[in-house]
């Protein structure tokens, strides 16, 4: 098969981007990469360890003249956020990613293209290949699950990593030196549901909210896009006491993640009552084409007939219990920094809701800077929960990663910056988690900073990522490996 980005440079980092993008790598899913990567290292001699969660740890010595210098660790993660278009047909588990060329950016064909965090691999796969580059003792450290959870480097066994200056390549914004993140955990709703027989002579339909841009639950968040879960539970609200219908399922979002983009009910009503539900649907699409304007022109509620009825629906509790939910759980902004303009403090992102056999689950991913204000998030939920009936379960939690005032590594990315574009590199925290504040807490001495080339949309299909960005970080990473001595 040609390559796609045969003519491109850096070309051994676009090389290793298109290698790694056949190779199916979801959160979960990172065995085969993992194998790939050990595999690679042994191929040329290097020193790899991989352990039982898929994590690859990989040492080179240092080049001539860098022998007596400290050692360095090139770290991302492996896996990638597997988000597709509706009418796109793709298995994540099988099929490669379609890349597509288009002007300066690397896009996909209707799936995210993993750039978020397969560059970093790439750019670490070139270090490790090179014969020319200079360069202090390197440590690359790719890590699994940090999408879904940083399990891989919560699990990571503290004797393989040998380093104590750590470049992590997983921000999206050229320019950007990244100090500081927020910490975040998982807290899942589940209400049981009550099932029963639906009323004859029912029609099935379904209400579906669509065309949000959706995007990252931390980085996009400040742009108050939509979310499609949070606009239906408006809706069923809305016509639990003003419309007779019948709840056969709601679902909604890919992954807690990310801002869900899309979500449907299904409903069972009776035909004299289609047209006060049109009136409502019209009446909303009014409403919230206003509301998003600016931030989700595309968003549409849609009606339709269904087809085939479902043969159970919830019950009248547990209809009434889940709207309210959908409704009620908090999402969104909650806190603002008072230290640093414009960074987002806190936030929860309702971004799955998922109809099962007996119950109805409801995820969300909450972040914070600040781990009183990320458990109080929680704290709300469980109340809210609790009081319809449901249960409130956390998981997945991570530490935030707080600004060190004196950071030699900083020092050195900041002092190149000046030198090779004439102007200060801005120095930024972000309202996301990286694996920087799990490292920290393993190894309080590590001096981190973190950085990457432009990447847009991440963890939805519209990702894309520019070709230009990537060989100016790719030489502005290599200057500052010449001066770390």
């Amino acid at each position: 098969m040609p390559r796609v980005l045969k003519n491109l440079k850096p070309e051994r980092v676009f090389y290793f981007f298109e290698e790694i993008s056949g190779i199916p790598r979801g959160s979960g899913n990172e065995k085969g990469i993992s194998d790939y990567l050990a595999g690679f290292a042994r191929e040329r001699n290097l020193e790899v360890i991989q352990d039982s969660y898929n994590n690859i740890v990989i040492r080179k010595d240092a080049t001539e003249g860098y022998e007596n210098s400290p050692r360095v660790v090139i770290q991302g993660h492996l896996d990638m956020v597997c988000e597709k278009n509706a009418s796109k047909v793709h298995d994540f588990e099988a099929d490669p990613i379609e890349l597509i060329i288009d002007g300066d950016f690397i896009r996909a064909n209707g799936t995210t293209l993993g750039a978020d965090n397969g560059i970093a691999v790439a750019y670490a796969m070139a270090l490790l290949d090179s014969k020319d580059i200079p360069h202090p003792p390197l440590e690359v450290l790719l890590t699994s699950d940090e999408e879904t959870g940083m399990s891989g480097a919560a699990n990571l066994n503290p004797e393989d990593l040998k380093g104590r200056i750590l470049i992590n390549i997983d921000n999206e914004e050229e320019g950007q030196l990244l100090v500081s993140c927020a910490g975040g955990m998982r807290a899942k709703v589940t209400l049981s549901i009550e099932w029963c027989e639906p009323e004859k002579g029912l029609s099935s339909c379904k209400i579906k909210v669509r065309g949000l841009k959706g995007g990252h639950s931390g980085m996009d968040i400040i742009k108050q896009r939509g979310n499609s879960n949070k606009i239906l539970g408006r809706i069923l609200v809305d016509m639990l006491k003003a419309v007779n219908f019948e709840l056969a399922s709601v679902n909604g979002g890919a992954k807690d993640n990310a801002i869900p983009r899309e979500a449907e009910a299904e409903i069972l009503v009776r035909e004299e009552d289609i047209p006060a539900i049109n009136e409502k649907i019209v009446r909303w699409n009014k409403i919230l084409g206003n509301e998003y304007r600016k931030s989700d022109p595309g968003l549409v509620i849609e009606f339709e007939e269904a087809g085939q009825n479902a043969f159970r629906v919830f019950s009248s509790d547990s209809k009434e219990k889940a709207a309210k939910l959908l409704c009620a759980i908090p999402n969104g902004i909650m806190t603002m920094s008072m230290d640093i303009s414009g960074l987002v403090q806190s936030s929860t992102n309702l971004g799955v809701v998922k109809t099962l056999n007996d119950s109805i689950s409801f995820d969300s991913a909450v972040r914070s800077s600040v781990r009183s204000l990320k458990h109080d998030i929680v704290k709300q939920t469980e109340i809210i929960g609790e009081a319809l009936g449901a249960v409130v379960t956390v998981h997945s939690e991570y530490p935030e990663w707080q600004y060190e005032e004196d950071s030699k590594v900083r020092g050195v990315f900041q002092r190149v910056h000046k030198e090779m574009y004439g102007k200060d590199a801005e120095i930024v925290a972000i309202h996301a988690g990286v694996e920087c504040g799990l490292f920290k807490e393993k190894f309080p001495d590590i001096d981190m900073i973190s950085f990457g080339p432009n990447l847009y949309d991440v963890h939805t299909p519209d990702e894309h990522m520019s070709i230009s960005s990537v060989e100016r970080t790719w030489e502005y990473l290599l200057k500052v490996l010449k001066e770390i001595k």
